[in-house]
């Protein structure tokens, strides 16, 4: 009898994550959650952020007409790579910013402001990464409130509603 009660403590318990199913807190693999998709998270967080959209220079865009094609080709192509089915709202981003440019002096920067406002919303909402370097601009040529940098971020932003067609 002794060594029947000696056995008894050795055996495992059946584990629960193998019961009637067999992948039940697992990952595709048989491995724990989270295996299939690179382990730590904590490493790759610096590495988007290394990825981040590249700054738009207000001078640059308001002095080089090249610069701007330019810029406009790197946010359509990021665009395309990052994120789907931004047309309708690019659009309409568009369009809220012609109102803005052709709003009176007086208004110009609140109604700039206001597109900044949409435009983050839209951003979050539809989780359009690659407009974040847009949204930096836009903060830029509202603080500088310039009429210039108004109508060059129009152009910018009407390039690359071209490009993107």
């Amino acid at each position: 009898m002794a060594d029947t009660e000696e056995k008894k403590p050795e055996q495992k318990a059946p584990d629960r994550n193998q019961g009637d199913r067999p992948n039940q807190g697992r990952g595709p693999g048989g491995g724990p959650r989270g295996a299939e998709r690179g382990g730590d998270r904590g490493d790759r967080g610096g590495e988007r952020r290394m990825e981040g959209p590249p700054e738009i220079d207000i001078e640059k865009l308001i002095a080089d007409s090249l610069y701007l094609d330019n810029q406009a080709h790197v946010v359509v192509s990021r665009m395309r790579d990052m994120d789907s089915g931004t047309k309708s709202q690019l659009r309409r981003l568009y369009n809220a910013v012609r109102r803005a440019t052709r709003a009176p002096e007086s208004e110009r920067q609140h109604e700039f402001v206001m597109v900044r406002a949409r435009l983050a919303y839209v951003i979050a909402r539809h989780s359009l990464r690659s407009l974040d370097a847009l949204e930096r601009l836009l903060l830029q040529v509202t603080r500088k409130n310039d009429t210039r940098g108004y109508e060059r971020f129009r152009d910018l932003f009407e390039a690359i509603v071209a490009y993107n067609e």
